[in-house]
C-alpha cells in the first residue's frame, strides 16, 4: 500500500515562487517515469511535469521555464520548484506515476493560488 503526500502550496502573489513536495513509500521513484498533475475546478487533471527513471525531464508548455521537476530517490521524495508563478498556475496539484498502468493511489494534493 503506497500512498502519495504533497505538500507546500500555499497562497502566492503573482511572480512568486513555490516549492511542493511529494512523499511515496517503496521504490517507485527509481524504476517509474513520475509526474506533476495539475486540476482547477471544472477542468481536467492534466500533466505538467515529468521526470523519467533515466532522469531525464519534459514540461508541458505552459510551465516550460519555470518550472522544474527533480527528485531524491533516497528520500523517497519529488519535487517541484514553480518560479515566475502566474494565476492561471492556480490548482490542486497531485503527482504520480506517468502510466496508467502503475498508477497509485492519488493523494490528497496540495492547494495552489496564485493571485494578488
Amino acid at each position: 500500500q503506497v500512498q502519495l503526500v504533497e505538500s507546500g502550496g500555499g497562497l502566492v502573489q503573482p511572480g512568486g515562487s513555490l516549492r511542493l513536495s511529494c512523499v511515496a513509500s517503496g521504490s517507485a521513484f527509481s524504476t517509474s517515469s513520475m509526474g506533476w498533475y495539475r486540476q482547477a475546478p471544472g477542468n481536467q487533471r492534466e500533466l505538467v511535469a515529468v521526470i523519467f527513471s533515466g532522469g531525464g525531464t519534459n514540461y508541458a508548455d505552459s510551465v516550460k521555464g519555470r518550472f522544474t521537476i527533480s527528485r531524491d530517490i533516497a528520500k523517497n521524495t519529488m519535487y517541484l520548484q514553480m518560479n515566475s508563478l502566474k494565476p492561471e498556475d492556480t490548482a490542486t496539484y497531485y503527482c504520480n506515476t506517468l502510466s496508467s498502468r502503475t498508477r497509485l493511489a492519488w493523494g490528497q494534493g496540495t492547494q495552489v493560488t496564485v493571485s494578488s
